[in-house]
């Protein structure tokens, strides 16, 4: 992933901070309008409750400050840092009407985001001494999804694609609709060239023939080797001999992550890093 840095990211990023403002204060935060004077200031420190990794502190200075330019932050602990129970990542001033509405967004935002890169650490520390890397996935939350590959990056993990636009990927039922491995790849070159696009291509197999049929065909980048088990994938790995990237998917634990990266795969996409995290305890409170 690229960061967060492209205008289109950033975009995307500045609309997901405003839907989410509007989804919560809608017409008013009217519990904070009622009880705090406009013109009351205060401090809040971001506490962590949980050992992790920390992730979000980035977006949360630009929810802040997207709220309310005036609110001085001082971080003390960096985005990809592990903490602990009691670690204060940073602190805010300004004021109290402004961090009351901000709170919920940015505890919401970085519980999330820590619990990925969390998550994503404990993989990729497994798979240390071994050239295997973890990649995310597209089962992700609607509208978090950059927010939710930025924790697995901060975490050490591996982006895969964004979304459908930036890598062809010709998955099972692309496979079936085509008509066969080989028709789906001479498709997505066909494809290329007449729209003058230069994407990777990624294949999955679910079996030695379509792997055959793969080989045999070209023009790809890398295979996707779908449900294979470990002593298949093994085999795999000879019969491509390094030809194109492999990726193993579907059906791996964190129990037999090791034993699949042991085959020689360059890659395991691993949906759990995203799809099923517990968010990492965190509060925002007054001092």
């Amino acid at each position: 992933m690229k960061d967060m840095n492209t205008l289109t990211d950033k975009l995307m990023i500045d609309e997901l901070i405003r839907l989410s403002f509007a989804e919560d204060i809608g017409d008013g935060d009217h519990t904070t309008l009622s009880c705090i004077p406009a013109d009351a200031q205060g401090r809040v420190q971001l506490i962590i409750k949980e050992a992790g990794v920390l992730a979000g502190v980035e977006i949360a200075q630009r929810i802040f400050h997207t709220f309310d330019k005036a609110l001085k932050i001082d971080c003390f602990i960096k985005d990809g840092a592990e903490v602990k129970p009691g670690d204060i990542a940073f602190t805010v001033a300004g004021k109290v009407q402004s961090l009351l509405q901000t709170e919920r967004l940015v505890l919401n935002v970085m519980q999330r985001m820590s619990g990925i890169a969390t998550t994503t650490r404990r993989y990729v520390k497994r798979l240390e001494g071994t050239s295997t890397r973890v990649l995310d996935t597209r089962k992700t939350t609607p509208g978090m999804r950059m927010l939710e590959k930025e924790a697995v990056r901060i975490g050490g993990g591996v982006n895969h694609r964004i979304g459908l636009f930036d890598m062809i990927l010709l998955k099972d039922n692309h496979v079936d609709f085509a008509g066969g491995i080989a028709n789906a790849i001479q498709r997505a070159q066909q494809y290329m060239r007449e729209k003058q696009k230069n994407l990777k291509i990624e294949i999955e197999v679910r079996n030695f023939d379509e792997l055959q049929e793969a080989l045999d065909t070209g023009g790809i980048d890398r295979i996707m080797l779908d449900n294979f088990n470990v002593e298949d994938t093994r085999k795999a790995v000879r019969m491509v001999d390094r030809r194109y990237e492999l990726e193993s998917s579907g059906g791996i634990t964190f129990d037999t992550l090791r034993d699949y990266a042991e085959t020689g795969v360059d890659f395991i996409s691993v949906g759990a890093l995203t799809h099923s995290v517990k968010s990492l305890d965190m509060s925002l409170k007054a001092y």
